[in-house]
């Protein structure tokens, strides 16, 4: 069905040329929801047509709306407010909107864009476990990766492993040291968690070494280069490099138990990717890339033999892309990693959901593949995140006191439990389906949580507070699902047909104006990589659902048809909470 937006703007244009024979581009013809303060549903902005006119801002809005009401069906009166057109359309248009997002299984999917994105999130290193970083990653990545498919957009979602370097031989030599051969399966610990014991254990190890070089005269910096553990860490690093056999098989052997580890955690929080880049595999390519590029004179190289680029063109600096001794560093890898990707996909944008920290490597990517006539360069988009932080304070990764991802996982699914048990929201469920609510209501306070702030802002994540049922909170939305889903279960006529009703209530009209948007929310969200946009209007419908349903009566009307349209206003409803909700990696439960 046409948009009244455009029909509007179409009107709107022969308005101004038959009124003041003036031609406008269509852009300068603004269509916003009406202020709640006025009377309403749609304005249009007149201050731009004023000019041409050649008359005050409130005879232009009365000119314009006569002719709009006369002109245009939808249209049932306007008022003007100063400069601003307020124009209340009729309930005959919004019946039909109505009548249409009900008869539409797919509400909310646009067309397809034919464009391809590929979108690289989570990136852990290989030497510990996730933390409450990653989960802001994983739980941004996922949503934006839904919300662009949702959009129309062919989407790839992949991972990167910095699976190799200082940090992961910190952690092996740890355990040759000290492990006495022990694996995750003879102690008990989850895989990943297992590695990232001896990522700790080397810290207290080297900064124990560090206090007695200190202690016997040494200089605090020298201390800190000359630990034996650090040298036996960069010893091991040449090994891996000169490809020792044994030395490999660690390295594997310790990857593969991350990797067992961290695919438990994404299973449990339901995130998956298509294909897994490695940067072992990748560091390589990228020499060649580097190579390529200065014998092509696009970069440069010092005496000492370190190969640079010069981006203050760019309004950037220098920056080293092989050192010295020929060892690459990660924006090589990354380098590597943009080709073979896309040979991989031809994708039309590359998006990169890692933390702000790293902004300013990713604007020096774009310019090295941009200097380097990469196709796929300026496509690059670096979805940066905030730091998230909890009441209790920041992280800090090598000193044991990281926020485990599965730690917290586990503390919001036993909050869940007992904040649902304490409501009585169970009674009458089995030990598994109350189990399953509980897993339903936990995750989803924790994703919709971090999800209803914007990515780039920092943020403070309080679990009991993301648990509330009357808050700005996932399982409130969650229970407003429940409860429209407890109100279709109760009634037995038929509520998918198409009504024909003489007026609707304001509330009702409002309900429809909410769905009506929600095809707008989802374009903005993607067009802003911002999944809050959809988690406030998931909460914001919800909301307003819940006033339709205290004030107005749904089972009990004079009429049956009333009854049945009331009930199908609450099936759409759902039907949106739920896609909205899905769109942001949240299940919604049907009982609560």
């Amino acid at each position: 069905m046409n948009k009244i937006e455009n029909i509007l703007k179409q009107h709107t244009l022969a308005a101004l040329q038959h009124l003041y024979e003036a031609t406008v581009a269509p852009d300068k013809i603004l269509v916003s929801e009406t202020k709640k303060e006025f009377e309403g549903d749609l304005t249009i902005v007149v201050f731009p047509f004023v000019k041409m006119a050649r008359k005050k801002p409130e005879m232009v809005g009365e000119e314009l709306g006569a002719y709009l009401k006369e002109h245009v069906a939808q249209i049932a009166d306007f008022n003007v407010i100063k400069g601003f057109l307020n124009l209340v359309i009729s309930d005959t248009y919004w019946l039909d909107v109505f009548n249409h997002i009900l008869a539409d299984d797919g509400y909310g999917q646009l067309p397809a864009t034919n464009k391809k994105v590929v979108l690289e999130y989570i990136g852990p290193n290989t030497n510990k476990p996730l933390h409450l970083g990653h989960l802001r990653n994983m739980f941004v990545g996922n949503a934006v990766a839904n919300i662009l498919a949702a959009y129309g957009h062919e989407v790839h979602k992949v991972n990167i492993y910095n699976d190799r370097g200082i940090a992961v031989c910190k952690s092996m030599i740890a355990w040759q040291l000290t492990a006495e051969g022990a694996t995750p399966e003879r102690t008990g610990m989850k895989s990943d968690h297992f590695v990232g014991k001896y990522y700790v254990k080397f810290d207290e190890m080297y900064n124990a070494e560090v206090a007695k070089l200190v202690a016997k005269g040494m200089s605090t910096e020298e201390a800190k280069k000359d630990a034996p553990i650090l040298k036996a860490a960069y010893d091991l690093l040449r090994k891996w490099e000169e490809g020792d056999e044994a030395t490999i098989a660690l390295w594997k052997q310790m990857n593969q138990w991350v990797y067992d580890g961290f695919n438990t955690t994404y299973k449990s929080l339901g995130i998956d990717y298509e294909k897994a880049y490695k940067e072992s595999e990748f560091y390589k390519s990228g020499k060649s890339m580097v190579i390529e590029g200065l014998e092509k004179n696009l970069f440069y190289q010092k005496e000492d033999k370190t190969i640079m680029v010069d981006l203050t063109e760019e309004k950037l600096d220098h920056k080293v892309l092989l050192r010295s001794d020929d060892t690459s560093i990660y924006i090589t890898q990354d380098m590597g990693v943009a080709q073979q990707r896309y040979e991989d996909y031809k994708m039309d944008t590359s998006i990169y959901v890692v933390g702000d920290e790293q902004e300013y490597h990713f604007k020096v990517l774009k310019a090295i593949l941009h200097k380097m006539g990469k196709p796929y360069a300026k496509g690059i988009y670096h979805l940066s995140y905030g730091m998230v932080d909890l009441p209790s304070g920041k992280m800090k990764s090598r000193e044991g006191t990281v926020v485990d991802a599965d730690d917290l996982v586990q503390t919001m699914l036993q909050t869940a439990a007992d904040h649902t048990k304490n409501l009585g929201q169970t009674e009458g469920f089995d030990d598994a389906t109350a189990k399953e609510l509980y897993d339903t209501i936990g995750l989803g306070a924790l994703k919709y949580f971090i999800l209803k702030v914007n990515a780039k802002k920092r943020m403070l994540f309080n679990p009991q507070e993301s648990i509330d049922f009357l808050g700005h909170t996932g399982p409130f939305v969650q229970y407003s699902h429940a409860r429209i889903q407890s109100i279709l279960r109760k009634y037995e006529g038929d509520y998918q047909c198409t009504f024909q009703l003489d007026a609707l209530h304001p509330i009702e009209k409002k309900l429809v104006m909410m769905h009506y948007k929600y095809p707008e929310v989802i374009q903005e969200a993607a067009q802003n990589y911002d999944p809050s946009t959809i988690a406030n209007y998931a909460f914001y419908l919800a909301k307003f659902f819940n006033k339709f349903w205290a004030e107005l009566p749904i089972l009990n009307n004079e009429t049956e048809e009333m009854n049945a349209f009331r009930v199908a206003m609450c099936f759409t409803t759902g039907k949106i909470i739920k896609s909205a909700m899905q769109l942001l990696g949240i299940k919604v439960p049907d009982r609560m």
